[in-house]
């Protein structure tokens, strides 16, 4: 992952996270898709093969795991193919997790996320994702999700 300042473009970006080969070392990525930039200017980032979620603090030699990390799977500690990723502003972490047609969210240092929407088995139904890649919430707090292989962008409102 490489940073540029905004208007200061010179095609010699900044690595501020991985640059040290395809692996699952914490200072390695393999295969990252989506980026999250907090105020504090860490980034997360969603690790496909590594499925998990990783957190490049400013100035950071290496990354944390904060979801997901131990193997594929559908186990409330277990990512299968991340895909977009969104902190809230209480640290809230949120992630596609497109393998297991979920949206999950994580509490940054615990050990399992909770199922948000999602998580009944692939399918069409409203209460079902085919492929969620991507997500966003608007400002009354509403998640959309990119429900990819049903060919639909979802609504979920806050309760």
């Amino acid at each position: 992952v490489r940073r540029w300042k905004m208007g200061e473009y010179n095609n010699e970006g900044i690595v501020v996270a991985g640059g040290h080969g395809e692996g699952d070392q914490l200072n390695q990525l393999d295969s990252s898709s989506f980026i999250f930039v907090d105020e504090n200017q860490s980034v997360y980032i969603s690790d496909n093969n590594n499925n998990r979620v990783m957190k490049w603090r400013k100035d950071a030699k290496e990354g944390i795991v904060v979801a997901g990390g131990n193997g594929a799977g559908e186990n409330l500690n277990q990512l299968s193919n991340p895909q977009g990723v969104i902190v809230d502003h209480l640290g809230e972490i949120y992630v596609a997790d497109c393998g297991n047609d979920r949206l999950i969210r994580w509490y940054e240092g615990k050990e399992e996320g909770e199922i948000v929407v999602g998580g009944n088995g692939y399918g069409n139904q409203s209460n079902q994702l085919n492929g969620a890649t991507d997500l966003s919430f608007d400002d009354e707090g509403n998640l959309y999700v990119a429900d990819c292989d049903n060919n639909r962008i979802q609504k979920f409102e806050r309760i």
